[in-house]
């Protein structure tokens, strides 16, 4: 019976550990983003990507996302980036090493078996001293075999919360490399569209450039018929130049756009990438999950990183406590000694010897103390991290939003400029030709139409770009792959 209780107290003490239990957090009590409700969807016009988009509060993130703007191109390039891409590689390897560090911590809760082998040829000073053998021998080979087992009893809980720690970094580990995944498809999906924004650009530039060239040819008509003046001519050169200087920053700036999404992929930049991408071939998703801030903090990788990290730095805590507490081990070893191997294991040749030792630390100059106090404010540390990443989190949701919805009203404006630039244009040349209105006019008009086309381009850009970051903001949808 004292038996039973003996092995029930020591069942009570292997089952506690000091230091504080892990408590996730608590999920932020607001239940939307901006001040003002979100409307049910953004304004539309008429015009390409000038639908409205609709706002669905709880609606699930897809995994794959970015299909959503039905574009294969797109998705293939995402897939080959997510196989290839050094950055990803670099982040599963981590997991592999955080894996397989928490494996070897786990270890430590198992008794430490060690077996030896050793083999020594002696020479004995019988002459002087006893004889080692008792068959009094001067020469001889000593063969010695051990097997030693040694065990830490984890009474509070020192090994377990090291291992709770550990196995924390490897659950942060994992979000990282979820939050990888989420930025290396998010700045794809970005560089494309930026790629088709600016193909937009360089193609309303060239078109500029062309009215400005047959301008230029009226011009030159009218000063030989006497209508204008040289400097009505070299006025209108002046311009069409200035639309051709504009031409080389936006090519180089496309170039670099696909350096990028080669590099992104995987890819050297020298390599020939065939997707291409332009704003007609990217599809504007109509409907856009909107997850409550309650549910955006189980979604997000880098919100559950800073958990991770917040619950390693609680059994940090832990293990600081115990390390100033007393220490258990359980040891044992068995083996034999002989001469000769055949009789190693011999009645009379074995050996063994069982034990226990206590082991507190009286004085150490305060320094268990203040790792404690160390790992404490390690603990303050990590969640005042965490609520800033939250709240990072709800901004970056917060600004995405309503992004969105001036970004429609602004495809809207940019729409209606370009149709009364058009208009403008079309009528101020007319009434030139007619010879109603001065040439500064028409040079005034031709310079709102290149301005208006350019800013319609960057608006529908822009509202692609930022329903991809919609995306990205509630998390990218990991949790359903």
């Amino acid at each position: 019976m004292r038996l039973c209780y003996a092995a029930l107290a020591a069942v009570l003490l292997m089952s506690c550990a000091v230091g504080p239990n892990f408590k996730r957090p608590d999920a932020p009590s607001v239940d939307r983003y901006t001040q003002q409700p979100l409307p049910q969807h953004t304004t539309s016009y008429p015009t390409l990507d000038g639908t409205a988009q609709r706002f669905v509060p709880g609606e699930d993130v897809p995994a794959e996302w970015w299909k959503a703007f039905a574009s294969p191109p797109l998705d293939a390039l995402i897939e080959q980036a997510l196989e290839q891409n050094p950055t990803v590689d670099a982040a599963r390897a981590a997991l592999r090493q955080a894996n397989e560090l928490t494996a070897a911590q786990r270890g430590s809760l198992f008794p430490q078996v060690d077996a030896g082998y050793s083999v020594s040829r002696e020479q004995n000073a019988i002459g002087t001293l006893a004889p080692t053998l008792s068959s009094g021998e001067e020469l001889f080979t000593l063969h010695t075999a051990q097997l030693s087992i040694s065990y830490l009893l984890d009474v509070f809980g020192l090994e377990r919360r090291q291992l709770e720690s550990q196995h924390a970094l490897a659950d942060a580990q994992r979000f990282e490399l979820e939050a990888a995944y989420l930025t290396l498809t998010s700045n794809v999906v970005a560089a494309a569209v930026q790629e088709a924004s600016l193909r937009a650009q360089v193609d309303a530039t060239n078109a500029i450039v062309r009215s400005e060239r047959e301008s230029v040819q009226i011009f030159r008509h009218q000063y030989q018929l006497g209508s204008v003046a040289m400097t009505d001519v070299m006025a209108q050169e002046s311009l069409l130049a200035s639309a051709e200087a504009t031409l080389p920053g936006l090519e180089k700036q496309l170039a670099a756009q696909r350096d990028l999404l080669a590099v992104l992929a995987g890819r050297f930049p020298s390599e020939r990438m065939a997707e291409r991408f332009e704003l007609s071939g990217l599809t504007l998703p109509p409907d856009l999950p909107v997850s409550l801030p309650a549910r955006l903090v189980r979604q997000r990788p880098d919100v559950l990183a800073a958990e991770a990290q917040l619950h390693a730095a609680s059994a940090q805590v832990g293990v600081a406590i115990a390390d100033m507490l007393p220490q258990i081990t359980l040891t044992g070893a068995a083996g034999g000694a002989s001469t000769s191997i055949q009789s190693l294991f011999s009645t009379g040749n074995t050996f063994w010897t069982a034990g226990a030792s206590l082991s507190q630390t009286l004085f150490a100059g305060g320094a268990l103390w203040h790792r404690e106090r160390a790992a404490r404010a390690a603990l303050d540390q990590a969640g005042a991290a965490y609520r800033g990443v939250v709240l990072a989190a709800c901004q970056q949701v917060a600004d995405t939003l309503r992004a969105l919805e001036l970004d429609a009203d602004a495809v809207g404006a940019n729409a209606r400029a370009v149709e009364a630039a058009s208009a403008t244009l079309t009528a101020t040349r007319r009434n030139v030709e007619l010879g109603s209105t001065s040439y500064l006019a028409l040079l005034s008009a031709e310079q709102a139409q290149q301005q208006a086309e350019l800013n319609l381009a960057q608006a529908r850009a822009n509202r692609l770009a930022d329903t991809a970051a919609l995306f990205q903001a509630l998390g990218g949808g990991w949790w359903n792959r």
